[in-house]
């Protein structure tokens, strides 16, 4: 007769070593709409496989996530395929294979990137698969192109630019007919003062 677990007759099955317990219903209803919150508010996502990280470095790059505003989650796919729905990443629903780490840019559309691009740099293992932003799917290499988006204060420096520029011109050239003026009233002085 095969030996049973002195714990299996009260009802609870023990776990193998790395193996993780199963979500119950309702805990899969609390990841999917935490998830679908996010995913309503988010900028940008980066869906990149993560197999072969280690504990620490999920834990550093979750601190570093919440350092850069971006939500980072390990979840199941179908989860995932289920939280966005009826939102601008419900493109990368096909596309969603495999072990999956998500990282949502809450603020900055590029922080994901950034925060995926400068992570994978050390730690290899971090390999961007999908990246989403506006509605449209792009592949995990289009992550160089995201983590480049300036941040908010760079986008709000720039268009602060682009604004000033018209009106400075504007004001030099309001100004130049004074100027002209003045120059030729300091010509004809310097002119009667020599002669």
């Amino acid at each position: 007769m095969a030996e049973r677990h002195p714990q299996a007759s009260a009802g609870i099955v023990p776990l193998k070593k790395g193996k993780a317990m199963a979500l119950n219903l309702e805990q899969k209803k609390v990841v999917v709409a935490e998830l679908a919150n996010v995913a309503a508010k988010a900028h940008s996502l980066v869906a990149a496989e993560y197999a072969g990280l280690t504990v620490e470095q999920l834990t550093e790059l979750r601190k570093k996530a919440r350092q850069s505003k971006v939500f980072v989650k390990v979840a199941k796919n179908t989860l995932v395929r289920r939280a966005v729905e009826g939102t601008d990443y419900a493109v990368v629903k096909d596309a969603l294979v495999g072990p999956m780490l998500y990282a949502f840019s809450e603020e900055d559309p590029g922080a994901a990137g950034r925060l995926v691009k400068e992570f994978s740099k050390a730690n290899e293992k971090l390999v961007p698969k999908v990246v989403a932003i506006g509605g449209q799917m792009f592949p995990g290499s289009h992550v160089e192109k995201l983590a480049s988006l300036p941040t908010r204060e760079q986008a709000l420096s720039m268009l602060l630019g682009v604004i000033q520029a018209p009106i400075t011109k504007l004001v030099r050239t309001l100004a130049e007919p004074a100027a002209q003026v003045a120059r030729v009233v300091a010509a004809v002085r310097d002119q009667k003062a020599a002669g």
